[in-house]
């Protein structure tokens, strides 16, 4: 079959291609200063993971290179994003004591476009978070990937686009127009002490790498090592999951990795995911996944629901075989497990999730049955909570492991075998500048034409599904340092 390619629905004025151009000079501290007569309106910066999209993203690195220029455009399996920004901004800090206006303003109105995976994407994110810059530039994303849940969530579909040059154009025409959207991101540790035997590294399938959100192994020098524990950092955006989900994402990983010739583009990935978790159980979980594994029985999660709380523990239907602390209204392909809570319910303690509002919404699934209530009107999972910090500690010895999720990322998680417990904790970070396209399923606090119709549809929900009706889900369904890739890590391994 062949892949169906998404083209933007709303066409927006692209003008002339000067008006994204950069000079050479300003990306560049070797290349000859030039007189230009203007600033570009819109300057761009484009990375895209040439490995993505099978043979996609080498032909938009081609198409972006013959419209713009090659020193704008960068392929991540050459080149990474903080070396690029970081020599970009000591460039334009040199230009700026040198009294060249151009350069500033350059700087200032630049956008960044990301064409890749969630993984790429989340990359370039903490990246720019990381680098701490006075004006960070606002990002816009490119689907090209599996699952794109990022692009998705702001407007840019989550189809592989076309790679010609009006299509090109179209895109940039809607980068030049998008608004500016801040989202949270999350910070987020993992502490143990030595065990005494076996493994305590998160383990990635085979030899796929993680992004950003990997966990990697603080220094002891970094604020957050504590002497006698190994202690693991990371980040993310969109989502953290914990269960037979990041279980059948693990699978997949793997199986892609030893058959890649199986994975050839966006439509056969979907179907060889669907596949693997039809073959892990998760539709028929009872059948192969023992009770023993459910989250319940070897994990405790504790919330703080506000900044400078105190923790209360979270109550956890026996069930339960994923959770997943969302961010974004975009999961597995473009689901919302978090829904809209209706208006009148009564008593009812949650509220429309907000990407800027400092809050992680924490869903819980039973199985792929439960999760398929997401496809029915106002369907949501089972909510848990609305949280400022969320934390995991594993119990020993009921489980040897589990499976972890991270934007679209998976790991094998191994647990303790003695009394010391493993603890994860989720806490906010700060804030990052997306570009936004419409229609953006994201809600903002600080944008209130971007929730005005997510709420008008809240109080209209007259048939708002309780949590209690999916009991059994089968009833209507037939049954720079915290983010920065090692040096070793290679690009053309992520999705």
């Amino acid at each position: 079959m062949e892949e169906e390619i998404e083209t933007p629905r709303d066409l927006k004025p692209c003008g002339p291609l000067e008006e994204y151009r950069i000079p050479d000079y300003v990306l560049r501290p070797d290349a000859q200063q030039v007189l230009v007569d203007h600033a570009p309106q819109c300057p761009v910066i484009v990375f895209i993971n040439s490995k993505s999209g099978g043979q996609l993203g080498s032909s938009l690195i081609k198409t972006y290179r013959e419209l713009l220029s090659e020193a704008q455009v960068i392929d991540l399996s050459e080149e990474t994003p903080d070396k690029v920004l970081h020599r970009l901004y000591v460039n334009v800090e040199r230009l700026k004591i040198e009294g060249d206006i151009l350069a500033v303003q350059i700087w200032r109105t630049m956008r960044l476009i990301v064409a890749g995976g969630d993984g790429t994407a989340s990359w370039l994110l903490g990246v720019v978070s990381d680098l701490k810059l006075s004006h960070p530039p606002p990002i816009a994303t490119v689907p090209l990937g599996t699952g794109n849940n990022l692009p998705f969530s702001f407007g840019w579909g989550k189809k592989n686009p076309s790679t010609d040059q009006e299509a090109v154009k179209i895109f940039l025409g809607l980068v030049k127009h998008a608004k500016e959207i801040k989202i949270d991101s999350w910070h987020l540790i993992l502490r143990m002490k030595a065990p005494k035997e076996g493994p305590c590294e998160p383990i990635a399938p085979l030899e796929l790498p993680h992004s950003l959100h990997a966990f990697h192994r603080v220094s002891s020098g970094d604020s957050h090592d504590v002497e006698g524990y190994h202690t693991f950092r990371g980040g993310f955006w969109n989502y953290f999951s914990m269960g037979m989900d990041a279980e059948i994402s693990y699978a997949f990983h793997s199986e892609r990795k030893r058959n890649p010739e199986k994975f050839k583009n966006q439509l056969t990935n979907q179907g060889q995911y669907a596949k693997l978790g039809l073959k892990q159980g998760w539709f028929c979980a009872s059948l192969s996944h023992p009770s023993s594994r459910n989250i319940p029985h070897f994990a405790k999660v504790k919330v703080m629901k506000k900044p400078g709380g105190h923790w209360e523990e979270l109550q956890i239907h026996h069930s339960i075989r994923s959770i997943v602390c969302v961010n974004l209204p975009s999961f597995s392909g473009g689901l919302n497990p978090w829904g809209e809570p209706g208006a009148r319910k009564i008593n009812t303690e949650f509220t429309l999730p907000y990407v800027d509002d400092g809050l992680i919404e924490v869903v819980g699934f039973r199985d792929a049955w439960h999760g398929l209530v997401l496809l029915a009107p106002n369907g949501h999972g089972h909510r848990l909570a609305q949280t400022h910090r969320i934390r995991f500690e594993f119990h020993k010895g009921v489980v040897d492991h589990t499976f972890m999720r991270v934007d679209g990322e998976p790991w094998k998680q191994p647990l303790p075998k003695d009394d010391d417990t493993i603890v994860i904790e989720i806490s906010h970070q700060g804030q990052v500048t997306m570009l936004a396209n419409e229609p953006c399923k994201s809600m903002s606090l600080s944008d209130p034409l971007s929730s005005h119709g997510h709420s008008d549809r809240s109080d209209e929900h007259k048939n708002d599904v309780d949590d209690e009706e999916w009991e059994d889900g089968r009833r209507k369904f037939g049954a720079a340092e915290t983010f920065k890739l090692p040096d070793e890590i290679d690009i053309a391994h992520l999705s």
